[in-house]
């Protein structure tokens, strides 16, 4: 006899936000008429839209969104400058 197959794994809909890092707090729409999409973040109302195809799933879009966040962070100098307060 052969075995049952094991149901494919639902891909998740609510995302951790980038910016305040709150899990769960960042949802995606997509509009199927209008082929445009928006991740949202609930707590800190951060916003990223973008352009949608028929195969565009919640996390494609998230992850369009963290790439487009690292690639803004790229020139960025993470360490501080120390101010000179005796000038």
């Amino acid at each position: 006899m052969a075995s049952r197959k094991k149901p494919a794994a639902k891909l998740d809909k609510y995302f951790c936000c980038p910016f305040c890092n709150h899990a769960g707090s960042v949802d995606c729409e997509i509009d199927r008429k209008e082929w445009f999409a928006v991740v949202k973040c609930f707590v800190c109302k951060e916003t990223y839209s973008t352009k949608a195809h028929a195969l565009t799933e919640p996390i494609d879009v998230y992850s369009e969104w963290i790439d487009e966040c690292e690639k803004a962070n790229q020139d960025v100098d993470v360490r501080r400058r120390r101010r000179d307060s005796y000038a």
